[in-house]
């Protein structure tokens, strides 16, 4: 008999990936798979909320996670197993015999089998903002005439900024604008997982012939290849074939090429050879843009001051955004009303990831790491020109991003005078106006903290 605990635990662990923590935490709970039968997968829910939320939020990332797994599954169920003994017996009988009337046909699959695109990435419902109208723009170039503009197109940014969202319009309006030119979507741990398979079964040249046969490749999570030399060697092998023959590449990644570690010279100066654009933090206009926007296609409506607080509590991570969105709209729905401002701060109380607190010394630790030198060296009096600079980047980032005075700094780093520390902090400021590999570095950095 089939374990469906730990296929459900499998899938769980691919479900968390792609929600937010907020949604995963509040729908995905006492759930598990009951049965699969002629490839219909019954999951229990707890109540016929769940039931619905889950239908209508997450049934194709739910279904798209099982079929993954299970390329017989082609239909989802939902059973709910905590309400009456009667009741729950009576919908047990009724799943058995009934036709999936949840089920999706195969052609109507949401994820598009044939290029991997979710239909949902649009440019539409793609909120543009000063942070991001850069990386917006060159996306706009390059789907007017793929292969020809910006080629490759590399877009980086932490966690949650819309990477993935981007990169995947890009695709869709390909479709669009181009439909004679066949695009695919894949993930780099995708993509190395199937050159693995592929070396250990003798198949390496079919491997080369199916992704080959594309006009528009899309990578997303380029910094999986870090230290990785066999995959970067056929990334690299790919990415001439597909550059060479003026077939466009677009590409993602947690940070800038330049400094994913462990990727080798020859390939970030293939990254480089087109348009590298950074999405940045959102800033609060953008954040609050974001948040209507999300209310918008949950069909709620927050009031003013509501909004501002939402972008304010929610800096950096999109994604985490939608989550609370999407509690907050369950929330009104059970309630049949407008929430306060007192109420949504306590959804945000508990929903929201607690902000991360770093000491002095765990920030010194990372920026030497980073630069490949040793902690200590921060604290001396050495002029060395290897540590005058990350001492200088340490003193700004307390300074700029934890708001630290400068005496205090001064003090904690070796008792330097808060004048040193203000001519540092001064110097870095102006420098990152001109200097677009020290700015990236610095982006880097607050990642990593």
């Amino acid at each position: 008999m089939q374990d469906y605990s730990k296929m459900w635990q499998t899938a769980l662990i691919e479900i968390e990936s792609s929600v937010s923590q907020a949604n995963f935490s509040t729908w995905f709970k006492e759930t598990g798979i009951l049965r699969e039968e002629e490839g219909i997968v019954y999951l229990g829910v707890p109540n016929s909320f769940t039931q619905e939320w889950l239908h209508k939020k997450f049934h194709n990332t739910i279904l798209k996670v099982l079929r993954t797994m299970n390329e017989r599954v082609r239909a989802l169920e939902y059973v709910i197993t905590k309400e009456n003994d009667a009741k729950r017996e009576e919908l047990k009988k009724k799943a058995a015999v009934m036709a999936p009337t949840m089920s999706m046909p195969l052609q109507d699959f949401y994820i598009n089998k044939e290029d991997n695109l979710n239909p949902r990435y649009t440019f539409e419902n793609f909120v543009v903002g000063p942070y991001n109208e850069v990386a917006h723009a060159a996306s706009q170039m390059v789907v007017k005439t793929p292969g020809h503009v910006y080629n490759p197109l590399f877009v980086y940014g932490s966690t949650g900024r819309g990477k993935t969202h981007l990169i995947q319009a890009v695709g869709n309006r390909i479709k669009q604008l181009h439909p004679n030119k066949k695009v695919y979507y894949l993930t780099s741990e995708r993509f190395g997982s199937e050159f693995f398979v592929a070396i250990n079964e003798g198949k390496v040249q079919q491997f080369k012939d199916r992704y080959r046969k594309y006009d528009v490749m899309i990578m997303d999570d380029v910094q999986f290849f870090s230290n990785k030399e066999k995959f970067q060697e056929e990334l690299f092998h790919f990415f001439n074939t597909f550059h060479d023959t003026g077939r466009q590449l677009v590409f993602s990644s947690d940070r800038h090429p330049n400094v994913i570690p462990g990727i080798e010279d020859r390939l970030r100066g293939r990254f480089s050879v087109g348009m590298i654009v950074d999405i940045p933090e959102p800033d609060q206009e953008s954040r609050m843009a974001i948040v209507r926007s999300k209310c918008h296609t949950q069909s709620i409506t927050l009031s003013d001051p509501v909004v501002e607080y939402v972008a304010s509590t929610i800096e950096d991570n999109i994604r985490e955004i939608e989550g609370i969105i999407n509690v907050i709209a369950c929330q009104t729905q059970l309630r049949n009303r407008e929430l306060n401002l007192n109420e949504i701060k306590n959804i945000l109380k508990n929903s929201a990831k607690p902000k991360k607190t770093v000491s002095i010394k765990e920030i010194v630790k990372v920026v030497s790491d980073f630069y490949n030198i040793d902690e200590d060296s921060i604290y001396n009096k050495t002029r060395r020109k290897e540590v005058v600079r990350p001492r200088q980047v340490v003193m700004y980032i307390l300074r700029e991003d934890f708001n630290i005075s400068f005496p205090s700094i001064g003090d904690k780093l070796g008792g330097r005078d808060h004048t040193t520390v203000i001519h540092s902090y001064e110097k870095m400021k102006e420098e990152i106006k001109s200097d677009a590999l020290l700015s990236q570095e610095i982006n880097q950095l607050r990642s990593m903290l």
